[in-house]
């Protein structure tokens, strides 16, 4: 997983459950986060009967967005089967994408193991279940990313704690600021926490976007995020709790071209001309030229001699040194005063 000493923003396009529990659905969505551009498109994997109990009520946007009464009956229809995962894995690879996957309980996580996976994800929903956070670190893996919706600071570190309490050292961890609310409104992104939580863990910080549009998630590469995460999906209009907080794959496509373009504009920090900016120095920059007839031996004065284009000539910050100067040679109006 690369970072920002390679000046490169990690995107995770997370399809998250949007398959809607097909796996030709899921395929197409590989195929729209391949045309994209992203790094990884990532998926969800659980037991509906592991992480949730039959009663649990569904999130006010999952009750807009879905027909299910509870959020068991939700999740069940929304489940990729372990033989899913196989397939999905293998056309990932065909089509030159790495494949992802959140585990939300025990055995899904060491499911994911056992497929190889050397990077895990901690939805924001687990960054207070002791017994998942001791699982991931005792897998030892080589990177965690760990989201933080409806966190503050105390939970985000204790945390951070129990993952370094059973092996995990902090510098294989990525945490991403988040809001759990599906979308977010934009006066609830908060995105100085990200900076806070980087500041405070001193960890790479990242962003896991779910507002409309691509502005946010942008501005957070700007900021310093090295890994992006955002939903997506092949139609608004599809039925199920996600679809209407993701992008559309045109919408995904035109988020990773700005942020390649951000990445691209930031540049090295050094103040200096641009190869590109550097030809145009003696077009705008202004020398030191006669302002009226000078004859040879008159002395420069602020009446004639004047500042103007190109700057091929004396630059006009030298001012101070020429007035008071003798003239060497005859001048005309306009031409450039000898150095």
């Amino acid at each position: 997983m690369e970072n920002k000493a390679t000046n490169r923003t990690i995107i995770i396009a997370e399809a998250g459950v949007n398959h809607n529990g097909r796996i030709e659905l899921a395929k197409n969505l590989v195929d729209a986060a391949v045309d994209a551009g992203a790094d990884f498109v990532k998926f969800q994997t659980f037991k509906a009967e592991s992480i949730v109990t039959k009663s649990a009520r569904t999130a006010e946007y999952q009750q807009k967005n879905s027909n299910a009464q509870n959020q068991y009956d939700m999740l069940k229809k929304l489940e990729l089967s372990y033989d899913d995962h196989y397939v999905l894995m293998d056309y990932c690879r065909e089509r030159g994408i790495q494949f992802f996957s959140t585990g939300f309980d025990l055995e899904s996580l060491r499911f994911l193991k056992k497929l190889g996976l050397t990077m895990f994800k901690i939805p924001s929903g687990e960054v207070t279940n002791f017994p998942y956070l001791r699982e991931i670190a005792l897998f030892k893996p080589e990177k965690v990313i760990l989201s933080t919706g409806m966190c503050n600071m105390s939970e985000i570190e204790e945390a951070v704690k129990c993952l370094e309490s059973f092996g995990l050292p902090k510098q294989k961890m990525t945490v991403l600021h988040c809001n759990t609310e599906y979308p977010t409104p934009v006066n609830d992104v908060n995105l100085n926490a990200m900076l806070a939580i980087g500041k405070a863990l001193n960890v790479p910080i990242g962003y896991s976007d779910h507002t409309a549009g691509i502005t946010i998630p942008t501005a957070a590469v700007a900021l310093g995020a090295v890994v992006i995460e955002k939903h997506f999906t092949l139609s608004r209009d599809l039925e199920g709790p996600d679809h209407k907080a993701s992008l559309e794959p045109q919408e995904l496509k035109v988020m990773i071209r700005a942020i390649r373009d951000v990445e691209l504009a930031m540049g090295d920090g050094i103040k200096k001309a641009s190869p590109s900016e550097a030809k145009n120095k003696a077009i705008a920059r202004k020398s030191i030229v006669a302002a009226k007839s000078i004859k040879s031996g008159e002395t420069f004065t602020e009446d004639n001699i004047t500042t103007k284009r190109p700057g091929t000539g004396v630059s006009a910050m030298n001012w101070p040194q020429v007035i008071g100067k003798m003239a060497a040679r005859d001048y005309e109006p306009d031409d450039l005063i000898d150095g």
